[in-house]
């Protein structure tokens, strides 16, 4: 039996230019980090005592005789992807599906690791990535970027950069004071919405009437990166600036996509805004889940007070990545195959 634990993640500066039809042409950067929500996928393969050989367990249970039958696409993709037969599969998380949180990648990422490990066999973080960016973009043919899948494989604070070589994983690095002090000034909370990030994507890609306008937003998100990360490197800045920061990056992301935001979603990041937060975004594609906001401490209590219809989710950094939590050996051997 395998057990392992992925992290969602937080992406802070430069979504959407981690998609590929922007990076391989103007480049690309994202500052993300992992938070300590996950998810959790058991893998063990199923003994031979039923009228069905794989058994998935998620939002819904399937069981089948034939991998061909099952209806959840990734795992389907990534069961022939890597040849895995006979297996039951469970999938567990801290946080919502389709939050904004990258939890489809986590999951894609923690699959792929686990299977793995039923195989006896180690894969890197860049490995795990590397798969699941292919099983998601290119098996399932799902629109998006690729940052959920690395953020999940390789976890902590990092900037990631894209270009036409692929990518790059670069851990920021600051004191562990200084990344305290940001973690405790960030406030996360539920809309109570959700929403399929590929459908956001498709529909934002549909909406956009002026594409130079577009490319033009996400460069200038590009270069905010930069800014952002020299905000935290630099010691002698106010961490107030990462704050005012987050709220132009927002507004430049409401540019990009009819889809992004809403009425209802406007008014929530308003009431926040004026309760006392600096900035803020929506994590994710757009349309729904979590809102971020960053908040000093002396404004915490007001902002969670004007926002008290909506679930606070208190959370912390993470840095580990996807890893296996739990191995226990088990003796396999593959069913003969059928012939004609």
């Amino acid at each position: 039996m395998i057990i392992t634990q992925t992290p969602f993640r937080m992406s802070f500066f430069g979504g959407g230019t981690d998609m590929e039809s922007f990076f391989r042409e103007h480049g690309g950067a994202v500052l993300s980090t992992t938070i300590d929500k996950y998810c959790y996928v058991n893998v063990r393969h199923l003994p031979r005592f039923f009228d069905y050989s794989t058994e998935l367990a998620y939002s819904r249970i399937e069981r089948v005789k034939s991998v061909d039958e099952i209806l959840h696409p990734a795992i389907k993709n990534a069961m022939q992807m890597m040849d895995m037969h006979e297996i039951r599969l469970d999938y567990e998380a801290d946080l919502p599906a389709r939050s904004g949180l990258g939890t489809s990648s986590s999951f894609a990422v923690g699959m792929i690791n686990a299977f793995y490990a039923l195989k006896g066999k180690y894969a890197s973080k860049q490995k795990l990535a590397d798969d699941a960016i292919y099983l998601e973009r290119t098996l399932c043919n799902e629109a998006g970027g690729w940052q959920d899948q690395i953020a999940a494989s390789y976890g902590g604070l990092n900037r990631i950069n894209f270009s036409a070589e692929g990518y790059e994983v670069l851990p920021v690095i600051i004191s562990p004071e200084r990344k305290n002090e940001l973690n405790d000034n960030l406030m996360m909370f539920f809309t109570g919405f959700t929403r399929l990030s590929s459908s956001v994507q498709t529909a934002n890609a549909a909406s956009v009437k002026n594409e130079d306008e577009k490319i033009a937003s996400l460069k200038k998100m590009l270069e905010l990166v930069d800014s952002a990360e020299q905000i935290l490197v630099n010691k002698h800045t106010d961490l107030a600036e990462f704050g005012k920061l987050l709220d132009y990056t927002w507004k430049l992301k409401r540019c990009t996509g009819g889809m992004i935001s809403t009425d209802k979603i406007d008014l929530l990041y308003e009431r926040g805004m004026k309760a006392g937060a600096l900035g803020g975004k929506l994590l994710g594609a757009g349309g729904g889940g979590f809102l971020l906001f960053y908040v000093e401490k002396d404004k915490q209590a007001a902002v969670k007070k004007e926002l008290s219809d909506l679930l606070y989710i208190p959370f912390r950094f993470e840095n580990g990545g996807s890893k296996v939590i739990h191995f226990t050996p088990e003796t396999y051997e593959a069913a003969p195959q059928e012939t004609d």
